[in-house]
């Protein structure tokens, strides 16, 4: 694929994302005010966290409080997590009419055990019927309102048991105007390598748009995404873990312009107090610098920044603190090139997948899901 057939933007419906980029949905991660320092560096769909269809229906404060968008977001956009067709179905039209939502993905990738062992997440797309009625349910509780559906998935629980290729099917069948695909399957969770292959041969047998997710640490690698899968474009996750610029950096690359060089450390530290200012507008200052703490080793990742500041920087609470010792940052330091390319946050090895008893053994569900025992985690 050249330059010149690369994706510019991404239309899911009606809706049309100005850059081709996706930001997966991150578990205490992706709130309001990291979806606000992305959307400042560059264009894309940047994803609410995961919230559960059943604590939405029932009302849910926690689920509900996760509902909050930011002024800069031209699009907003929620995750789904559930098992059940009808609570999932009335989760949508809730989010459609009372919250005025532009976009509802439907997570089918998750891996963590508190989800697959009870049939859902990454687990759910073996039984292929219930996935096609709940994606039924969630398209026709959307369409009233012109909200486009779409769904992620992994390439299966195992090499044994793969669902991708069915999922996409079933995808395009019940009308969700995209799939996403990550691909690696449950057991991997993020160990390894990203199976691209996988993608390529997802969007050769789908006519729906196909957005590629895993491995994608620099532009660079997106671009090469697209180029060997013919993905429509990409879904980032752990690649703009203390690096909100990366959104930049993709905005650029799939507009064919050259990407801007990489920040000094003082420009890092400006990013991390705007981080911090960001989540304080949500939490106040105490709880939001609190909040931060996650985020520094992220940011910091490479630099030499000495061991006393980053202990420090881990325990921080007020802004004062946290300008006293950003301000003992070395703001010329290079950016640390040797980290580039380098996977971020959880890697781990293979895990066994938990699933219900016999769940492996048909496609068909045999036994009733508990739908209860939906909650929410982060996303595949």
């Amino acid at each position: 694929m050249s330059i010149a057939t690369m994706p510019r933007t991404l239309r899911l419906g009606d809706l049309e994302v100005a850059t081709p980029v996706v930001l997966a949905p991150m578990a205490g991660v992706t709130n309001a005010a990291f979806r606000q320092l992305c959307a400042e560096q560059g264009a894309g769909l940047y994803v609410c966290e995961m919230i559960t269809s059943r604590g939405l229906v029932q009302g849910d404060k926690t689920s509900l409080a996760m509902l909050t968008f930011a002024p800069n977001e031209t699009f907003r956009s929620v995750q789904l997590y559930g098992v059940d067709p009808e609570t999932i179905g009335r989760a949508v039209q809730i989010l459609c009419a009372d919250h005025g939502v532009d976009h509802v993905d439907l997570n089918f990738g998750c891996p963590v055990p508190k989800v697959t062992r009870k049939g859902g997440g990454a687990a759910l797309p073996w039984k292929d019927v219930l996935l096609g009625e709940i994606l039924t349910k969630a398209v026709a509780a959307a369409a009233p309102y012109g909200v486009p559906v779409t769904m992620k998935t992994r390439k299966g629980i195992d090499e044994d048991h793969l669902t991708y290729l069915d999922a996409g099917r079933i995808a395009e069948d019940t009308g969700c105007a995209a799939i996403a695909l990550h691909g690696r399957t449950a057991v991997q969770h993020y160990s390894g390598r990203a199976d691209w292959e996988s993608i390529a041969e997802l969007k050769s047998s789908v006519g729906i748009p196909v957005l590629g997710n895993g491995d994608i640490w620099e532009a660079a690698d997106a671009i090469r995404m697209v180029e060997e899968t013919g993905c429509d474009g990409v879904v980032v996750g752990r690649g703009c873990l203390g690096r909100p610029w990366l959104f930049r950096d993709l905005a650029a690359a799939f507009a064919g312009e050259t990407v801007v060089g990489l920040p000094r450390l003082g420009e890092v530290a400006a990013v991390m107090r705007r981080h911090a200012e960001l989540l304080a507008g949500i939490m106040g200052e105490e709880r939001g610098c609190i909040e931060f703490r996650k985020h520094i080793a992220w940011y910091l990742k490479g630099f030499s920044a000495g061991k006393d500041v980053r202990s420090r920087l881990g325990m921080v609470s007020s802004f004062a603190d946290l300008d006293d010792l950003l301000g003992r940052l070395d703001p010329d330091e290079p950016y640390p090139v040797g980290e580039l390319g380098t996977p971020r946050g959880r890697q781990g090895t293979p895990k066994k997948v938990s699933v219900p008893d016999g769940w492996l053994d048909s496609r068909s569900i045999s036994a009733p899901l508990d739908p209860i025992a939906e909650d929410a985690t982060s996303g595949g």
